[in-house]
């Protein structure tokens, strides 16, 4: 095999989260008292911490964008959350990488208990040694600090290790890390932002996926 741990990204790799945190997202504004928008509009918050998303997109401060992850939190915390859906072929990836053996890490920005139980309630939890995601304490958590956090858990030897995301914020965390990435097209990025940011692969389902970490 050509890697022996792999890190996942949770949303928009493993599973498809859009419903559930447009809505979230919808929610918010119109809490505030904004135009909800379009779902679509919305698609691009997926993948980076959810308060930096703010920060960029809506020009509001770190202060602010903590507040309306807040109102966030009310719909995607209780409801939203399962709002979500594994993708097709991810769990016989899984299971082919597992039955070569190798090590699987979830290695999201998304809040650990939060992914906790989205990988628990869609069955995906048996495949992986450890979800290590952020600290919901911490909007600044990065992709390269939840990689951190697996790595000295379990004293990973990086020489032999990968990142596996949807978006660009997943290769950089891997570059930071000294890890290559693999990219996959069927999330939330596209082929082009994840080689511009350093892809060394893009894999277009999981079955190809799980071909070339294994080699």
């Amino acid at each position: 095999m050509r890697f022996e741990h792999v890190f996942f990204d949770l949303d928009g790799t493993l599973t498809d989260p859009g419903p559930g945190i447009t809505n979230a997202i919808m929610y918010a504004r119109k809490k505030r008292g904004l135009d909800p928008g379009r779902r679509e509009d919305y698609y691009k918050f997926i993948g980076p911490p959810m308060p930096q998303s703010f920060v960029e997109y809506w020009g509001v401060s770190m202060d602010e964008a903590k507040a309306i992850l807040a109102d966030y939190r009310e719909y995607y915390t209780p409801k939203g959350i399962f709002e979500n859906s594994v993708y097709p072929g991810i769990p016989q990836a899984l299971e082919a990488l597992k039955a070569a053996g190798c090590k699987l890490y979830v290695a999201t920005s998304k809040p650990t208990f939060m992914s906790q139980r989205i990988v628990e309630r869609f069955g995906l939890a048996p495949y992986f040694e450890m979800v290590s995601g952020s600290d919901p304490d911490r909007p600044d958590s990065t992709k390269a600090d939840v990689i951190r956090a697996a790595r000295d858990a379990f004293g990973i030897d990086m020489t032999r290790a990968v990142m596996v995301g949807d978006r660009s914020f997943d290769a950089l965390g891997a570059a930071e890390c000294a890890i290559p990435c693999v990219g996959v097209s069927f999330g939330y990025g596209t082929r082009e932002e994840l080689m511009q940011a350093g892809a060394v692969y893009v894999a277009d389902t999981p079955a190809d996926l799980a071909a070339y970490l294994l080699g």
